[in-house]
């Protein structure tokens, strides 16, 4: 199996890469809140850092929004690497469920950095070359139903990450049926 691999730069300094990490997760929250037009300052803010950091790190709305985006996915990466201890069920629900909040966040910047079309296409083959294993490993010990593929169940999760649910909770327990219909009946 060919990995791919994207990486966020971070800073070489301590400090510096706290700042650039705060103004990540920030970001992430802002954006998924408020969509790709929030405030940079409100970033910024959120972050606690100023606004000449924001800058000095992304010197454009730009490059923060593809730095929010690539840091989600090698967090799905990450996530499905270090599954491995997990009994097949509970690692791909686990990436699943990080997969939700990697959509609530594409769906953030998705039009801000739908240009980017190898970006997309990277990130894509990422994804699959993580989760398409934990699927197959569910399928294999008969946690998960044979009869489904990877990209089925992407679409089922991305349906659920995709609507606009007024409580978090609301949103968990509507995954969580669309979970049950991956599963494996015994």
């Amino acid at each position: 199996m060919t990995e791919t691999r994207v990486t966020v730069r971070r800073p070489q300094r301590a400090d510096a890469r706290r700042n650039f990490d705060a103004l990540l997760d920030a970001a992430r929250e802002v954006f998924a809140a408020d969509g790709a037009g929030a405030s940079l300052e409100g970033v910024a803010r959120r972050a606690g850092v100023n606004i000449a950091t924001l800058y000095r790190n992304f010197p454009t709305r730009q490059h923060l929004f593809e730095a929010v985006y690539l840091d989600e996915v090698e967090a799905l990466a990450r996530v499905a690497a270090e599954r491995d201890d997990l009994d097949p069920w509970e690692a791909l629900e686990t990436w699943l469920r990080q997969f939700v909040s990697y959509a609530t966040t594409k769906k953030a910047v998705y039009d801000a950095i739908a240009h980017n079309e190898a970006m997309f296409v990277t990130c894509r083959d990422i994804i699959h070359t993580a989760g398409r294993p934990l699927l197959e490993r569910a399928q294999e010990a008969g946690a998960a139903r044979g009869d489904v593929s990877f990209d089925d169940v992407l679409f089922l999760v991305n349906g659920v990450s995709g609507a606009n649910f007024v409580q978090e909770a609301q949103r968990d327990r509507v995954l969580a049926m669309a979970l049950d219909g991956i599963r494996a009946r015994s």
